[in-house]
């Protein structure tokens, strides 16, 4: 089908209008849920194409849709920034939310699927810790599109799945590290089952091979996202060292934001300066970041725009239309700030 010639107006997608219009699948969204945050020219010219190909605006399913967007916990900052995305997505299209905590329970999990099944729900956004084959085949059987964001385990290679280059952001992060002339650094690591965790693991510990840096034993404790973990597993690698009458590390690198400023914390107590003593990184760039006593360096991980794209992904399929990439990963970008310094006997 060309653009002068379209003999198939059904075939006419949003990736064909966005390749002719030379803009991204998400501005094109935009255009069609008016959002206000897409200039005139833009909007001019995506509505031009949109006319010369023959696209059919629908009447959007979307108008007056219900979507659940599902978490393991709502009481953390990064929960916070999940949620902003979709909300502003879903706002935008007229669709409402419904937000539904599990707490890692499968009990919770099997109540809310109930109730979606009760309300009728016309699609879901999943964030869990586990959704087990059972309950995908009843959310299949109760035809009910969904699409997971950061997904903890392997995914049927049929789901859509939103999530970031983890492996990337960790590899970027233990660069720094030892650009700075750290070598004895330590990972504060995720959870062992979540995928997300594994291949920040995976990338430090790459880092540090490629550098012929050893990672002695014990320095990457598996704790969970949270600053109560990040803590506890601090002290749990200076506990090590003070038993092996070995020195501890300069430098350390946490799996999450959180996990970082328990780090923080352990240090402090045990009168350790930061970045004086021992620098920290830590993963996701929340707001608080930016906060922190001094400014904490960090990889920054596209929240807002992984929920967006999730919400945007799953609105295409509610449409009727297929989702243009079924495995989406957004790049991650290291940011430095005070947290990070080189070790006192490279000064």
């Amino acid at each position: 089908m060309s653009a002068e010639h379209p003999d198939d107006t059904a075939r006419v997608t949003l990736n064909s209008v966005a390749s002719e219009a030379g803009v991204s699948v998400s501005t094109v969204s935009k255009v069609l849920n008016g959002r206000s945050d897409v200039s005139a020219d833009t909007k001019e010219r995506v509505e031009a194409v949109m006319d010369r190909l023959g696209y059919q605006r629908r009447p959007a399913r979307r108008r007056g849709a219900v979507i659940d967007l599902v978490l393991n916990e709502l009481d953390s900052l990064w929960s916070v920034e999940i949620i902003r995305g979709v909300d502003e997505v879903l706002h935008a299209a007229g669709a409402s939310m419904v937000l539904s905590a599990v707490h890692g329970r499968s009990s919770d999990t099997r109540e809310w699927i109930d109730q979606m099944a009760a309300r009728r729900s016309n699609g879901a956004i999943l964030v869990v810790s586990e959704l087990t084959a059972q309950q995908r085949r009843r959310l299949a059987a109760m035809d009910v599109p969904f699409v997971l964001v950061d997904p903890v385990g392997s995914v049927d290679a049929l789901v859509p799945t939103v999530g970031a280059t983890n492996w990337a952001g960790a590899v970027s992060a233990t660069e720094h590290l030892i650009a700075l002339g750290h070598t004895r650094i330590a990972h504060l690591a995720g959870p062992r089952h979540v995928l997300c965790s594994r291949a920040r693991a995976d990338g430090f510990r790459a880092t540090m091979e490629q550098a012929e840096l050893t990672v002695p034993e014990g320095w990457v404790p598996h704790g969970e996202f949270n600053d109560v973990s990040g803590r506890d597993e601090m002290n749990r690698l200076l506990d090590l060292a003070e038993a092996e009458g070995a020195e501890p590390p300069t430098a350390v690198f946490a799996a999450s934001d959180l996990q970082a400023l328990g780090a923080f914390e352990a240090l402090r107590a045990r009168g350790h300066a930061i970045p004086g003593d021992v620098s920290v990184v830590g993963f996701d760039d929340l707001p608080v970041a930016r906060w922190t006593h001094p400014p904490l360096t960090t990889v920054r991980q596209p929240l807002l725009d992984m929920a967006a794209m999730a919400a945007n992904t799953l609105l295409r399929i509610v449409d009727g239309e297929p989702a243009e990439h079924l495995r989406l990963e957004l790049a991650t970008q290291l940011v430095v700030r005070g947290s990070t310094a080189a070790p006192r006997a490279a000064r």
